[in-house]
């Protein structure tokens, strides 16, 4: 393919027209590995509540690697030195930023691979693809890692201001219809700036930085933490849960062949080190893999199996309750008597129709690395300290809400 085809337009429904510049940024776009995104929802099971939420992991990634090439652009016109190769590979980074989620994002991410995060396996990935690209990508681990020099390129990757964010919020907002999350992003890139190698905002964007952080806070509480998405994600944590016990304990579970690999093996980090083909198979894992093997354990012997698939197939979900006060153990064994009774299952096997735990809203992080406001002066500000709005310094503590969720038409005794 000639190097004239690969100069690429895509069309984005949220900002137009994203142009593919490099070459290699291409050859990435169409790998196996980043194509498999395509097949990722980005919001989990959200359009159960927001029927717009389709919107893909691969749509994300290729926003993200848009607002970068903005944020770099705004930068070199205020005089800020940037590389072409610390450019592209910041751009790269960013692009690939995603590409270690599995099934359904973030929802399954601690049931299927407990302890390994999204971030370790994309850089796995990424170690991987910096292999087949003859180490072109060995800046952008650098970058992904914190290790490059300059620290503001990472800053930009990963921060409570991040590329990542500024997508996140927008799309989200654009695809659920949920206007309280729409943001600035444009006044807030042109408010960007970079001193003493730090990522930083102008003083005269603060009020763009302080809807942003309003705008993810109610983005919170009305998307990602929606008592039905939770619900959800909840029943098919627990719906995968079983699937893993009963592969574990010598059951036959039809689904895919690098699916059962997840299930049947309880899988660390060091094991894809170990192992070159954990990461193919993993790299072959999608939302479909999960849909498939829940049509097929619709009708499985297990009970259980049997009950959670029909449910999330039928969107018939949890009860949710959100509560300040901690739940009370007499009320956990009501419920699970109650549930025992109505779905003829014994009571230790109840937890799978029952979950319980806590769900946190983290606004603004003041103990994490700080958004900072570089003032007229020349002073740097946390934005909870520079802000004149009491509601920023509010929205730096972390709220949290106790959660019992109730299996739907039990029988209480």
């Amino acid at each position: 393919m000639s190097t004239l085809n690969k100069k690429k337009i895509i069309n984005d429904p949220v900002y137009g027209f994203i142009h593919i510049r490099s070459e290699i940024i291409f050859d990435l776009i169409e790998h196996p590995f980043f194509q498999r995104l395509r097949h990722i929802k980005q919001l989990g099971l959200s359009h159960y509540i927001y029927p717009g939420a389709q919107h893909t992991r691969f749509q994300h990634a290729l926003g993200s690697l848009h607002l970068m090439g903005r944020v770099l652009d705004n930068f070199r016109n205020k005089g800020i030195e940037i590389s072409d190769r610390e450019y592209e590979a910041t751009q790269i980074a960013v692009l690939l930023h995603d590409i270690g989620h599995g099934p359904f994002s973030h929802s399954l991410e601690e049931t299927l691979l407990p302890g390994v995060s999204h971030e370790s396996l994309s850089y796995l990935f990424m170690k991987e693809l910096n292999q087949q690209f003859n180490n072109q990508l060995s800046l952008t681990l650098k970058i992904f890692q914190n290790t490059y020099t300059r620290k503001f390129f990472h800053q930009l990757i990963s921060s409570q201001l991040d590329i990542d964010r500024l997508d996140y919020l927008k799309r989200d907002s654009f695809f659920t219809g949920v206007q309280e999350g729409t943001i600035g992003v444009d006044r807030i890139i042109a408010m960007l700036t970079v001193h003493q190698d730090q990522l930083m905002v102008e003083e005269k964007g603060i009020y763009s930085i302080e809807n942003f952080l309003n705008a993810r806070r109610l983005m919170y509480w009305q998307v990602y933490l929606h008592k039905t998405s939770v619900s959800a994600e909840r029943m098919l944590v627990n719906l995968v849960k079983r699937a893993q016990y009963l592969l574990q304990s010598g059951e036959k579970i039809p689904c895919s062949e690098s699916l059962v690999i997840f299930l049947k093996h309880s899988l660390t980090l060091e094991d894809f080190g170990e192992d070159k083909n954990l990461l193919t198979s993993y790299g072959q894992l999608d939302d479909h893999d999960i849909w498939g093997a829940i049509k097929l354990w619709k009708n499985h012997s297990d009970p259980i199996l049997s009950i959670l698939s029909n449910k999330i197939l039928s969107r018939n979900l949890f009860k949710i309750l959100y509560s300040n006060d901690p739940i009370s153990r007499t009320l956990v064994e009501k419920v699970k008597a109650g549930i025992s009774k109505s779905y003829n299952v014994l009571k230790k096997e109840t937890p799978y129709l029952l979950s319980s735990g806590t769900v946190t809203n983290e606004a603004y992080v003041s103990e994490k690395q700080k958004i900072l406001i570089y003032t007229r002066e020349g002073e740097v500000k946390d934005i909870a300290q520079a802000s004149d709005l009491p509601h920023i310094k509010a929205m730096s503590k972390i709220v949290k809400k106790k959660l019992p969720m109730l299996a739907q038409k039990c029988i209480f005794t």
